[in-house]
């Protein structure tokens, strides 16, 4: 049976590029645009993994994330957020939203399919050892900070070989995303992920960039 990913993300150039990297994979792909469209298609195509842009349209890839996390039919579900070359990824919000790993875009197949394919991988080994109601009975880690606790889905116990219980140890938190190289291991700079990184930058900026124009047009007119 195919694993499926959802993936979100309004920039057409992300899309395509995540689309061929995951199903040259063999993965089952649904791609949508905006984070409402996201939440809909979790539910009917109940995918292992959703890749999410951070500044997604309507809902952010933050806030997509924690709306999955929360739902008990998803509880197996990984989340990676992914941001642009350039753009700010706010590790301590995504930390608090509950996500499983991270990327920088344009993305770079080898690392992208290393980290999916492992969070595939935990995500069925999870299903296979819990139900949903046991995974679901998390450990609500009271902390002084104001930001929400984090929760913990209570891992197996492990046997040694005395008799004696001890609990596995927890995975680290998940690391800032590194930014894609542009520059390739000999030390030559790749033409291939700098014009991909231009490419993305400049279709997040033609937006505002037409918003902008348009207002000074309609100001000049209003003038005359």
């Amino acid at each position: 049976m195919k694993r499926r990913i959802l993936l979100a993300d309004d920039s057409p150039h992300a899309q395509r590029m995540g689309e061929r990297i995951l199903r040259e994979e063999g993965y089952e792909v649904v791609s949508v645009t905006d984070g409402e469209t996201a939440l809909l298609r979790a539910q009917d195509f109940d995918p292992d993994l959703i890749i999410a842009d951070i500044s997604l349209p309507g809902i952010s890839g933050y806030d997509l994330c924690k709306e999955i996390k929360a739902k008990k039919d998803s509880v197996f579900t990984k989340v990676i957020l992914t941001a642009g070359l350039l753009e700010h990824f706010d590790a301590e919000r995504a930390v608090q939203a509950g996500y499983d790993g991270s990327l920088r875009k344009p993305f770079e197949a080898s690392a992208m399919l290393e980290l999916v394919n492992s969070l595939v991988e935990a995500g069925v080994v999870a299903r296979q050892m819990f139900s949903e109601e046991e995974a679901a009975r998390v450990v609500r880690v009271e902390t002084a900070d104001p930001a929400p606790p984090r929760l913990f889905i209570p891992l197996p116990l492990r046997t040694e070989r005395r008799g004696q219980f001890t609990p596995e140890p927890q995975p680290p938190a998940p690391a800032e995303p590194e930014r894609a190289p542009v520059v390739a291991a000999s030390g030559a700079i790749d033409p291939g992920l700098v014009r991909a990184a231009v490419t993305m930058a400049v279709e997040a900026a033609i937006p505002n960039l037409i918003d902008e124009i348009t207002a000074r047009v309609l100001e000049t007119l209003e003038k005359e």
